[in-house]
């Protein structure tokens, strides 16, 4: 049903296949956070899901959305020369069959920086072993997590979120989330987080993808 790579073996989150043997493959995960803000308490999220990821077994690639340099979407940018880091995001999609995502929530609602660069992952066309920058994100299992110093720990964008990922791009996003509330508190001084039922929850958005996208690779 889809294609692209395997990682290694593990432990940590007792990641377990629940049978066949084309479940014993587990996925590559691609892992980012909606802000390139220095300090960013989602970036500090993504850092920890990614080493949680990994204790696990999984292959993990962690993406800076910053470093990718994406103008604001414009079709004539698009009909002069498409961005390279557009080109960059398309091939780390067709690459990786899980995505992992902390989002941060601007006035409730995902930032615009995650909102752009997957707005330009979307428009490639297909071009020699190249899939459509869509096809290479349809059908890739998704999991949200996010933090904020608030209350929801960013929740009210994960609605948002969920819907665009799922309904505009066609991944499939799992039905768990993870969200750190007083996010200013919650990490210790080696960027862990304090709390277990925040690991938990982490985890628990990790082995669902990663469980999601066995089946699916």
């Amino acid at each position: 049903m889809r294609r692209r790579g395997a990682a290694g073996a593990g432990r940590s989150m007792e990641y377990s296949p629940e049978s066949s043997e084309n479940l014993a493959m587990k996925p590559r995960l691609l892992i980012t956070a909606g802000s390139a803000r220095e300090g960013s308490y989602n970036k500090a999220l993504a850092r920890f899901a990614a080493g949680r990821a990994r204790a696990a077994g999984a292959e993990v690639t962690e993406l800076d959305l910053g470093a990718l340099g994406l103008p604001l979407y414009d079709a004539a940018i698009e009909a002069a020369a498409m961005p390279a880091g557009a080109l960059e995001l398309r091939r780390l999609f067709a690459s990786h069959q899980g995505f992992i995502v902390a989002a941060p929530e601007y006035n409730a609602f995902p930032t615009p920086l995650l909102i752009n660069a997957l707005d330009w992952a979307s428009r490639p066309k297909a071009e020699g072993e190249h899939p459509a920058g869509l096809v290479a994100m349809a059908g890739t299992a998704a999991g949200m997590l996010s933090a904020s110093p608030g209350a929801l720990g960013g929740l009210r964008s994960q609605i948002f979120l969920r819907s665009f990922l799922s309904v505009s791009l066609g991944m499939l996003v799992v039905p768990e989330t993870a969200t750190v509330p007083l996010a200013h508190q919650a990490f210790d001084e080696a960027g862990g987080l304090k709390d277990a039922r925040q690991v938990e929850a982490v985890e628990r958005v990790l082995r669902s993808v990663m469980r999601s996208a066995a089946v699916l690779a």
